[in-house]
């Protein structure tokens, strides 16, 4: 299993002005569902920073989010080291495949990988 790239997610009601925040940085938005907008850096696209105002499906917003090339894999590894599983790995109808697990320190990863 690879890492593709780590993007923070920012939990925050601020959207408009977090974009023009990041703007002065050389982020522009490369994906906005409403209630999550990512911003990718001009020179190089996998640094990249999430605002959201809330999960759309899951139980809790996430503090970041971690793409890897299998996500089943990464899954059945957590659930065999009895990491707690906050959402449970499934489909979303915006095109990833993911799941919620609480690390160490109390956070929440969002695992994915896109269909």
């Amino acid at each position: 299993m690879a890492v593709r790239r780590v993007v923070p997610n920012i939990a925050s009601e601020a959207v408009q002005e977090s974009r023009e925040f990041y703007g002065l940085l050389g982020f522009e938005e490369v994906m906005n569902h409403g209630w999550i907008m990512t911003l990718a850096s001009r020179s190089v696209p996998a640094a990249q920073v999430s605002i959201m105002t809330t999960d759309k499906t899951a139980p809790v917003t996430p503090d970041m989010s971690v793409e890897v090339d299998d996500v089943d894999a990464a899954y059945a590894a957590m659930r065999d080291s009895d990491a707690e599983i906050v959402y449970p790995l499934r489909d979303e109808e915006w095109g990833v495949r993911r799941f919620f697990v609480r690390d160490p320190s109390g956070r929440v990863v969002n695992v994915l990988s896109h269909r």
